[in-house]
């Protein structure tokens, strides 16, 4: 009995042993991983773990989200994951789908919007791996970075590309690629115009290059005025800056009386320029074209309508 007695107290001893060096050494693992634990935690990226199956929900979601998303937005993806499909942005939606599904090319970025709690859409980029079971697709661990900064920076840059640096208007370049996609991608009716300053050179020579550009930039907020009152879709009326002195405007999904209208309006707007301005007067000969179909016309158009333009110009010089 006594024997037995020994025998339990020192398994009991060994067992204590066994768990007090247990302990030790997860505290000491515990030790280790703090270090990487905090740097996870301050990293300004958005780190996540998401099981999908056997149903969704996050195994991890870093805190740092609240600092783009809002208060509270931690707490409502790991009570809800399906939050997520609530405040991606609409046109991202199916890209959204496609990843929790599966079906996205994990291999690339993926550039969602989302939602924060004041209503403003912030871009990220995410690198997302997915994980799988026997073949099974089980989760998805990635990571979100907010990539606000280099999307506008992006934007700026196409901005410049695309437009008139005197006028901030449209540039020759936009006009011409928007021409070849009505020529060659999508087929609209539409309208080009041609306006050409009549007298520039004569005010440069006269006033000074500054009075002339201040000429040209009056001259493009005329036209600017006229296309925003003439659509509620401000793609159906585009002004661009095409040379020193010369503008072109293109309608889409317009008609040939909508077109005239337009015409009388640039004049009325000139016409009332001129009567409350005393500094220049704004003189403009105009041509346009028009066609019901823009594929395969669009190069035609453009020659008829800057063709009735200088044909109005050399009118009123012979008229004079």
């Amino acid at each position: 009995m006594l024997k037995i007695v020994i025998l339990l107290i020192l398994g009991l001893i060994i067992i204590c042993y066994k768990l007090n060096s247990a302990r030790i050494k997860l505290q000491q693992q515990v030790k280790h991983l703090s270090p990487m634990i905090q740097t996870v935690e301050n990293s300004k990226d958005i780190l996540y773990y998401l099981e999908i199956k056997p149903r969704l929900k996050y195994q991890y979601l870093s805190p740092v989200i609240e600092n783009f998303l809002g208060i509270n937005s931690l707490e409502e993806h790991l009570k809800n994951p399906d939050y997520y499909y609530e405040i991606v942005h609409p046109d991202d939606y199916n890209m959204a789908v496609e990843k929790l599904s599966g079906k996205t090319d994990f291999s690339k970025p993926i550039i969602t919007r989302m939602r924060n709690d004041e209503g403003k859409y912030l871009w990220f980029e995410e690198y997302a791996t997915p994980i799988y079971e026997n073949g099974e697709f089980i989760a998805i661990h990635g990571v979100h970075r907010n990539i606000d900064d280099r999307i506008l920076l992006q934007q700026q840059l196409e901005y410049k590309v695309t437009h008139d640096a005197l006028t901030d208007i449209y540039n020759r370049e936009h006009f011409e690629n928007q021409l070849q996609r009505y020529n060659e991608k999508i087929d609209v009716s539409i309208a080009i115009i041609i306006c050409d300053l009549d007298e520039l050179k004569m005010i440069n020579d006269h006033y000074g290059h500054k009075v002339g550009d201040n000429l040209i930039q009056e001259s493009a907020k005329l036209l600017m005025q006229c296309a925003n009152e003439e659509v509620k879709d401000e793609d159906e009326v585009e002004v661009a800056r095409i040379g020193g002195d010369e503008f072109a405007i293109t309608l889409i999904n317009t008609d040939p009386l909508q077109v005239e209208t337009f015409l009388v309006k640039v004049q009325n707007r000139i016409d009332h320029f001129n009567e409350e301005t005393d500094t220049f007067n704004i003189k403009m000969s105009k041509g346009h074209a028009y066609h019901f179909s823009s594929i395969g016309k669009m190069e035609q158009l453009f020659v008829e309508a800057d063709s009735k333009m200088y044909k109005e110009k050399n009118n009123k010089v012979t008229s004079r």
